[in-house]
């Protein structure tokens, strides 16, 4: 076995920590447009990489004030893989870090029932920072405030589709881009009516669940 194969299989197994991210969504003339920043190289994780705003769930959003719960089907959506609890800290965290990276907010405290959810996304095992991330989707109209936020993303502006697809993305986020370019082509009772959603595996690729 290769040295570095022979490693990897020696390294303990670390748990996916539980993360969400949220795609601001801007419609202009027909064409997606999602917000999107840049990680700095001291970043650990997907350093040096365009990405959607979000972060790992923390303890507070367990129990962080909320002005409106989840839509049904997204609670629903959400709930397959996740405790009513966690579903809703999912959502929380997805807000939080919005304000966080971004300055935009969802009110204060956040609205959660413009949030819709698109997908999930489970880094390997063998990796030294796991994450179950889940996707979020919420439109423009929902969101208020100026770009600005932390300094975690740099160069904060919304991408179309056709640009965002010719740059160098990291592989999950360029399959996050696809799918939701199928999920904008459905209608929106189709997309409330779906009894499964779909999650990305490294080995297996999407499956549904």
């Amino acid at each position: 076995m290769p040295d570095d194969l022979l490693a990897a299989a020696r390294r303990p197994t670390v748990r996916a920590k539980h993360a969400a991210s949220l795609i601001v969504l801007r419609m202009v003339d027909g064409e997606p447009h999602m917000l999107m920043g840049m990680r700095g190289a001291k970043h650990r994780f997907m350093p040096n990489r365009l990405v959607f705003p979000g972060g790992r769930v923390d303890r507070a959003d367990l129990t962080a004030p909320i002005a409106a719960g989840l839509s049904e089907a997204t609670e629903r959506a959400l709930r397959k893989k996740a405790s009513e609890s966690l579903a809703r800290a999912l959502a929380t965290a997805a807000a939080r870090e919005l304000l966080e990276e971004t300055g935009l907010c969802l009110g204060t405290p956040p609205r959660l029932d413009g949030l819709h959810y698109l997908a999930r996304a489970v880094t390997p095992p063998g990796l030294p920072i796991r994450f179950n991330a889940r996707f979020l989707v919420v439109e423009e109209r929902h969101v208020s405030g100026e770009l600005g936020g932390d300094g975690e993303l740099d160069g904060l502006r919304f991408y179309g589709m056709t640009e965002a697809l010719t740059l160098e993305l990291a592989l999950p986020t360029r399959l996050v881009l696809e799918r939701l370019k199928l999920w904008l082509a459905m209608p929106q009772a189709d997309r409330d009516a779906q009894s499964e959603t779909p999650v990305l595996l490294r080995d297996r690729g999407w499956v549904m669940e």
